[in-house]
Parts: structure tokens; sequence; C-alpha cells
């Protein structure tokens, strides 16, 4: 080391010295083994109070400032940088010496000026503040740095003395340069061909293999060690992509269709066929107290109507929709909606079994096995045998000297029924309706107020009205002569009913032409000839306008009647009037 810059006396580098100023670089005056820990860049260190140490040397009010404080400056800020270990240790002949400190400065206590040192080392050296050029009131900073890489950090090694080059392997990082000396590093040569997917490309659109990894580890370290040591990018597999494209697609697609349906719902006009239909006719059965959206689902599930939706609004338009009745109908497939209502109004397109009022169960029976394609007496069977499982009321239950338990519940209405089906479930759909309209007028409260026994025999006095009348308008007049009859004291027929339909239904017929003997010899509890009272139970099956007259009948006197075009009756008081009346009636048919 040259004394340039040095005098006898302490004092400051000299500006024009090359080194001047360059105190902060891990330079290769390290101590042995270290180098620069930080790369050569500056290395910051957030501001901590600074804890003053003074040395007992020491020639003025010099601070040192502790690891990983920052130190103030006066007018001018500065930062400290740090490269390294910062150690200002002194070897003289294998001995230290620890003298007084001038500005980053050791001297021996014996020599001074001219003298030269054997070994000297400086790690790093912080920048320096001279206040108006005075020792005295400049600081001092003193940063100390272990490296924990470097167990042997403090041991130095003599300046100049033979020591191990690290740098003059080919393998070896090049030296550390001043800073005022050094350059940035050179970008790597671009060029203009494809760099591949480790440039960023995603594997798929480059063509590559997913399963050409090569199993070889040096591969992996040379692959490694041409990206810089970093971790090789993982790459995607087009598989991957097409399935997360799929899902995509689908999921849009899903909401799209939904959406679609949603507005339709909502908005959309509902779907519906055109015209009167197809050839092809089917046929639906409508069930008792069925609605416009219960029937269009019975039509929808036939093939009449194309969408609920479309006959429930046409059921609604039509001003007549609420006549259409349960039963059996007889329609056109694939029809609009429109047309199908207005052919239900049709009673062309009625395809039911129809009962009228008054007929008799031997007659029902019969219609009952035709409708349903089954062997004659088949219904008839059943309601013998399982009549008490059919449904009917208790009060109708376990009648004596009933001729058929179930006459008077068959009620006189349209029913859907077809082949294949059976006839419990034709007899049951006919008493639930009985029962239905007979709970409806209130049989079982009035009854009592007619001076009857009960239901029963109210329904029996409506069976006797629909035998007998013949028009609805007879039916309350027919009513009162039942119940004027029925008196035990009258004087007219001293408690006998004396009604011809009595005597048909035990016979199984339906004749005028009968004389007093035949009828006051045929000996039977349904015999209103033979015996005083109301026959045993109903002998046909009433209709609701016969069950309104029994219920309301007139308070007139009237005891006898007869008709005389078998169209209208006319009503008497007296047995003479009633006389008349049959001797005008058989005259007119010996003329006739």
């Amino acid at each position: 080391m040259t004394e340039y810059g040095r005098g006898q006396d302490s004092e400051p580098w000299h500006p024009e010295d090359p080194l001047y100023g360059d105190g902060g670089w891990g330079g290769q005056q390290a101590q042995e083994g270290r180098q620069s820990p930080y790369g050569g860049q500056p290395q910051h260190y957030p501001e901590q109070p600074q804890q003053p140490q003074y040395d007992n040397g020491g020639w003025g009010d010099g601070q040192q400032a502790a690891y990983g404080q920052a130190q103030q400056h006066d007018p001018h800020q500065q930062y400290q940088q740090q490269y390294g270990e910062q150690q200002y240790d002194q070897q003289y002949n294998g001995q230290q010496y620890n003298g007084p400190q001038h500005h980053g400065q050791q001297y021996d206590g014996s020599q001074h000026n001219g003298q030269q040192y054997e070994q000297q080392q400086y790690a790093a050296q912080t920048q320096q503040q001279y206040d108006n050029g005075s020792w005295g009131t400049g600081t001092h900073t003193h940063v100390q740095y272990t490296d924990p890489s470097d167990p042997y950090g403090r041991q130095n090694a003599s300046y100049g003395g033979d020591q191990p080059d690290y740098y003059g392997t080919p393998d070896a990082y090049p030296p550390p340069e001043p800073p005022s000396r050094r350059q940035a590093e050179p970008e790597p040569p671009r060029t203009d061909w494809d760099p591949g997917p480790d440039q960023g490309e995603h594997a798929f659109f480059s063509g590559a293999d997913d399963d050409d990894d090569s199993d070889d580890p040096r591969d992996d370290r040379d692959e490694r060690r041409s990206r810089g040591g970093k971790k090789p990018k993982k790459r995607r597999s087009g598989c991957a992509c097409l399935v997360l494209t799929l899902i995509f697609v689908g999921g849009v697609g899903g909401v799209g269709y939904f959406g679609y349906q949603f507005y339709q719902d909502r908005f959309g006009s509902a779907p519906d066929f055109a015209g009167d239909g197809t050839g092809e006719t089917v046929p639906v059965s409508v069930p008792t107290g069925a609605g416009g959206a219960e029937i269009g689902r019975l039509l929808k599930a036939a093939g009449v109507v194309k969408s609920v939706d479309a006959f429930v609004s046409a059921f609604a338009q039509n001003k007549d929709s609420a006549k259409i009745q349960a039963g059996s109908y007889l329609l056109n497939k694939e029809m609009s909606a429109e047309s199908a209502v207005a052919l239900m109004l049709d009673p062309k397109s009625q395809n039911n079994l129809l009962i009228p009022e008054g007929t008799r169960n031997a007659k029902v029976y019969e219609l009952i096995d035709a409708r349903l394609g089954v062997s004659k007496g088949t219904t008839a069977k059943v309601a013998k045998e399982d009549y008490k499982k059919l449904g009917l009321p208790d009060w109708a239950l376990d009648q004596p000297n009933l001729k058929d338990p179930l006459e008077g519940f068959l009620y006189p209405s349209a029913y859907a029924a077809s082949k294949g089906e059976k006839p419990e479930s034709v007899l049951k759909d006919m008493v639930a309706r009985a029962t239905e309209k007979y709970e409806e007028l209130g049989l079982e409260k009035k009854a009592e107020s007619l001076g009857l026994d009960g239901p029963w025999q109210l329904l029996t006095v409506a069976s006797l009205v629909q035998a007998e009348g013949t028009s609805h308008d007879d039916f309350r007049k027919m009513a009162e002569v039942v119940y004027n009859r029925l008196k035990p004291g009258n004087p007219q027929t001293n408690g006998m009913l004396e009604f011809d339909s009595t005597y048909n239904y035990v016979k199984n017929q339906s004749k005028i032409d009968l004389t007093i003997a035949e009828l006051r010899q045929y000996d039977n509890r349904y015999n209103t000839y033979f015996y005083k009272g109301l026959p045993p139970g109903p002998i046909d099956n009433p209709g609701e306008d016969a069950l309104k007259g029994a219920l309301t009948p007139t308070s007139d006197g009237w005891y006898y009647f007869i008709s005389l075009d078998g169209k209208t009756s006319k009503f008497t008081k007296t047995l003479a009037e009633h006389d008349r009346l049959v001797q005008e009636f058989n005259a007119s048919r010996n003329n006739g």
C-alpha cells in the first residue's frame, strides 16, 4: 500500500485517490473466506435509535452505531451501505493492538509517521462526514455484521499473504468490483424463433406430448440449471382443457334451457294442437267434481290436447264450460283445446252409461253388463253378494224383507263405464253418488218432520212418487197422496196405499191393465194392495225432482190420481170423483 494521501498526521483520504469513497463494497481485501453477502448490492436497514459507544482513546465525540441502526447526518442525509461484516482489527506480528481510532484508522502506539503495517484489513468502510473540516465534530460509524455462514470470520488473514485464489477456476463467480466499476448484467440475446412452451407458450398448443418427460434425473438437473435454478412450470393437459370447455358449454346451455322454459311458463303461450284432431278417437272418463285443470290433465294423458294450460285457458274462455259434467266422452286425438271444449259440450261426444230416473236395479245391472262386456248376470251377482262392501250408509243396512238391498242407491246419472272395468267399481261410483245426493238434500234430518221413521222410509216414498208420477209437476201432489193414504184413520183408504207400481215391482213388469181381484190376491210384502203402509224398501231409483217432491209435498187434500193420456195426471179428493175419471179412461180406451 502506498502512502498516497497519508502524511505524518492523521488526515482523511485525498479526494484524488482512486479508492476514495469506496468504503462500502466487499472488495478483495475482505477477510479470508468472505465475500459480499448481498451480491454487491446495497443493503438498507430500518432506522433505529442510536446507541452511542465511546472509545477510551477517542479524540472527539464520535459515535458508533450498532448493527441494524441508521446514522443521522447533519445537513445531508446519507444511507449506510454494508457489504459483509465490517471489522477493524490489526494484527502485528501475531499480536493485536487496540489503539485510538481516528476516522477508520488504527495506529500502533509506537509507530506514527511513515510507518507501514504488515497486515491491515478493511472489510468495509462506511462513509464519513466531516463538520466544517474539523475532526473533533465528525462521526464515525462502525457497523458490525457477523456472517452466519463463516464461523471463522473473526480470524484475520494477513494482507498480501499466500491466499488460495477462489476466482481463478472456470466455474467460479467473477470477483467483486467496486460500485463505480459495476455494470448491469447484459440481457440474453433474443431470436426470432419460437422459444417453445418453456417461455410461456402453453404445452397444449406447442404440440408437445404430455407423456414424453424423460426419466433421466440428469436431464432434470440440466433443465433446472438452464432455467436459472427455478422450478419448471407445470404442463396443463389438453384433456383437462377440453373437459373444462365442455363443462362451461354445458352450464351455459343448461342455464339457457331453463331460462327459456321459465320464460315460456310465465310469459309464453301454452303449446296447443291445431284443428279438430285426427280421425282416431279415444274415450275419456271425467270423474265427479272434476274442474278444468283435472279434465285438462286427463285429456293430455289420453293424447287429446297438447298441454293442460291450453285446455284450462279454453275452458275458462267458454261461457258454457260449466255444463260439462262427469261421464265418459268420445274425443279425437290431437285436438285444439278450443275444439275439445266444444266437443265435450256436444251430446254426440258423450259416451256415458246413462241411468234414467226411476230405473229399477234389475235393468241397471243389465246395462252395466252390456257396457263392460261381461256375461249377463255378473253385476247382479256382485250386487247380491257384496252389497255391504259397496259403501251403503249405516241407515240403509240390515233392512228386513228386501228384494234388493241396493234398490234406490244406484243413482240416476251418467257414468264413465267402459270395457275392462270391473262391476264393483261402477256400483261403488253409483252408491257414492246417491249417498252424496241424499246427504245434500237432508233425508236424515227431514224424515221425522214428515211423520216417517227415518231416511229409509223417505227414500221409499220418493221411489213411489217417481214410479207413479208422469211429470215433474206431479211429484209434489203425488207425495201428498202418499202421506194422506198412510194415515191409519183416513176415511178414504184406511191406511192402504194400493199402488199398482208396487205389484209390478214384485213381478218385475210394467203393466197397467191389472184387475182388482189379481192385485188383492197376491201375497207379497211389496204388494200395497195386500199389506198396509209402505213397502219394505224403494221400488226404483228416484231422481232429484222426485226426492224434492217427497220432501216438500202439497197440502191440498189429494187422495186419488189417474193418468188419462200417460203424460199427465189428474188428482181428486174423494173416491166418487176418482171413479168418474176411471170410467172416462176406460171409455177412451174402448173407443180407441
